[in-house]
């Protein structure tokens, strides 16, 4: 059986939310969670792969895309919320155009299912907190 998630997204691990030279926040869970999934200590995880300012800590990025980025995420089980929730975004919700350069640069958000049918089920699943792909 299809899981909601997979009516409307199915990530194809094209690599493209992973593009940019930023990346997403860590908060501390996340911080936690990818030290245990990396198997090394704060210290080593955060001089590797870590870039770090006053009150801000990210992901770093090569040639332009995120550290852990090489045919598919290398930390997926320890990845940040942010990226565990992507493209299923809540902005999406308030406008359709979002939904429109959501859909458009992702390849994984289903073709054939309308804005209204996409809205229907992220509202279900995000009242279910249940946004992990």
């Amino acid at each position: 059986m299809v899981s909601r998630v997979e009516q409307i997204f199915s990530c194809t691990k094209c690599g493209y939310c992973c593009k940019g030279e930023t990346t997403v926040s860590l908060n501390a869970d996340d911080q936690k969670r990818m030290v245990e999934v990396l198997g090394q200590s704060v210290e080593q995880v955060k001089q590797l792969y870590w870039r770090v300012s006053k009150h801000c800590v990210q992901m770093k990025t090569i040639d332009g895309h995120c550290i852990f980025y090489g045919n598919g995420c290398k930390v997926h089980t320890g990845r940040p919320w942010r990226c565990a929730q992507w493209p299923l975004h809540p902005s999406i919700l308030d406008d359709e155009n979002n939904f429109r350069t959501i859909s458009d640069s992702c390849p994984g958000i289903k073709k054939d299912v309308s804005y209204e049918q996409f809205c229907e089920i992220l509202k279900e699943l995000m009242g279910n907190s249940v946004i992990s792909c």
